[in-house]
């Protein structure tokens, strides 16, 4: 008899412990990451990661590398400008580097960083400048390619075997921002949400804190200095998830929350109701002043000085400066900051709608469990002693209840990068 109750005691303790859900922890308050000391041990992470340290035009692009966990544990790490991708074991021991071949064995000369996993056993890539998407085996052996006609900003699988994608173009006046079902067996598509803003057009200058400058003839580039204040910048870019089989679209700059069905049927509309933030007076003139001093440093060391109009560059550059410093006067109101940064799902299903962080307290979400009503549930936070977390979902997978990164380790020598995987714990 005694036996028995032990046996029944440590079964309901094991069954307690396994009913322990991810929401649990986050209920309790602050989560700690804490990494793994047996996985990925080995690794010589200077060589698997040589190309953090790469640069594109004086551009820093090594740290363009994104994380996608394999359905048995393995990892696979996307390296940008490189064509070719990094496999790891499900104990993260590095195995191998691949490139994509086609049917003869021939190596594909460009290709993007993989979006997503389809069918358990396909992996489809962003779109390139001609609008393919590339699908290919664990193993980099082609499969298919699917052809679509715009530029996209995000790409998911969904559960019936179709692709979900955030796409925009550019049209005459205005710009076109969307989310597309594409089947992957036919290629056709669906248009099940879009939206329009105004293009400024030649000569105009339709918001304030955004500037063009041209290197040579017909070579022109446009930028922001103050976030949030234009509509195709990557802070305000509409974002999609899937969630106990629905397909949600979450656009930042309004909190608005649409939850369809796989088919791209609405289901229904709800709103974030977290408190709106915002960017002060002083932290926009902060943020002004940091851009003045980038672009004056381009001044003295010219970009693209090796294929650009010398004398073109630095004339547009210090138009460029001076209406910097005049803009920085016009600063007089605070403006709001988007309702959330990014979207996170974990591995019980649940959507982490992460906030932009205040330097007081980084790294903090709200937690939103798909409900009918749309509602969040808690409020949380992460915590990590050791890496300097980056924060969206080509950095951080969750897979069978750890979180895996793509992360940056503090205070070590050589290459920072590291993959590591972390277990969650309680404060």
């Amino acid at each position: 008899m005694k036996k028995i109750f032990i046996i029944i005691t440590l079964s309901f303790l094991i069954n307690s412990i396994q009913a322990q859900t991810l929401l649990d922890f986050y209920k309790k308050g602050p989560v700690k990451l804490v990494p793994d000391a047996e996985y990925a041990v080995g690794n010589d992470w200077n060589s698997v990661f040589e190309t953090y340290n790469d640069t594109l035009n004086t551009i820093w692009t090594g740290g363009r590398k994104a994380l996608k966990i394999l359905p048995d544990g393995s990892a696979v790490v996307s390296h940008a400008y490189h064509n070719y991708y990094s496999k790891f074991s499900p104990k993260g021991k590095f195995s191998k580097e691949f490139k994509v071949k086609d049917e003869s064995g021939k190596i594909f000369k460009k290709t993007k960083i993989i979006s997503d996993i389809i069918n358990d056993n396909t992996f489809f890539t962003g779109l390139d400048n001609m609008g393919n998407m590339l699908c290919f085996d664990f193993d980099g052996n082609y499969k298919k390619t699917l052809k679509l006609d715009y530029m996209s900003r995000q790409q998911i699988a969904l559960p019936n075997g179709k692709i979900a994608v955030v796409g925009w173009a550019i049209w005459a006046e205005k710009f076109r921002d969307f989310v597309a079902i594409v089947d992957y067996d036919t290629n056709e598509e669906k248009i099940i949400w879009e939206q329009y803003t105004d293009r400024c057009q030649k000569g105009e200058r339709c918001k304030p804190f955004t500037y063009t400058y041209r290197v040579k003839k017909g070579t022109i580039f446009n930028f922001t200095s103050m976030p949030y204040q234009n509509s195709n910048s990557k802070e305000l870019a509409i974002q999609i998830a899937t969630s106990h089989n629905h397909l949600i679209v979450a656009i930042p700059s309004n909190g608005e929350i649409k939850t369809y069905d796989l088919d791209g049927n609405l289901l229904n509309t709800n709103y974030i109701n977290w408190e709106k933030k915002y960017l002060s007076v002083e932290e926009q003139k902060e943020i002004q002043r940091k851009a003045i001093e980038n672009y004056k440093y381009k001044m003295d060391h010219l970009p693209y000085k090796n294929w650009a109009d010398e004398d073109l560059l630095k004339e547009s550059l210090q138009k460029v400066v001076e209406q910097m410093e005049m803009d920085i006067e016009e600063i007089k109101q605070p403006i709001p900051k988007p309702t959330f940064s990014t979207i996170i799902k974990d591995s019980d299903d649940n959507l982490l709608f992460f906030e932009f962080p205040e330097e007081a307290n980084k790294n903090r979400f709200n937690v939103w469990i798909y409900q009918q009503d749309g509602s969040f549930v808690c409020h949380s936070s992460f915590i990590c002693d050791d890496y300097n977390l980056q924060i969206n979902p080509s950095k951080l997978v969750f897979h069978n209840g750890y979180l895996y990164g793509l992360q940056t380790k503090k205070d070590v020598d050589g290459i920072p990068l590291r993959l590591v995987r972390f277990k969650l714990a309680s404060e």
